[in-house]
């Protein structure tokens, strides 16, 4: 079990389960959202309780983003059609246990920054 809140803690969430392995984002849109780099666990949409008033913005045609009306915490990824829901490992209370399994959409990431060659990365 994780938990996990913005940084007012007006939204906080409990992750039951063993979440999957968290990835780092380089896509425009997570880049915006966060400030650099986003970077995600998930579990199934039933093994997440959500405390507190989320705001969700339908940033494509295919997924929202959920985010904290009073502080402005970026928290959540919903695609549309599936049965999971990314939370910001940024925003998990304490220690993860967690392991970056890598970085994806490194095809549109900043120009400001590198990656280590070492590390696990998917264009798309």
């Amino acid at each position: 079990m994780i938990t996990g809140s913005c940084l007012c803690g007006a939204v906080t969430y409990t992750a039951n389960g063993t979440p999957g392995a968290p990835a780092a984002c380089h896509c425009t849109q997570c880049r915006k959202q966060s400030g650099h780099v986003w970077a995600s666990s998930y579990v199934e949409d039933d093994a997440l309780e959500i405390k507190g008033a989320v705001r969700w913005f339908q940033s494509s045609d295919k997924a929202k983003r959920g985010f904290c009306p009073t502080c402005g915490a970026a928290l959540f990824w919903k695609h549309d059609d599936e049965s999971f829901t990314c939370f910001s490992t940024g925003s998990i209370d304490g220690p993860t246990d967690l392991q970056l399994r890598g970085h994806i959409h490194t095809a549109t990431k900043g120009d400001y920054y590198t990656i280590s060659a070492n590390e696990p990365q998917r264009e798309t």
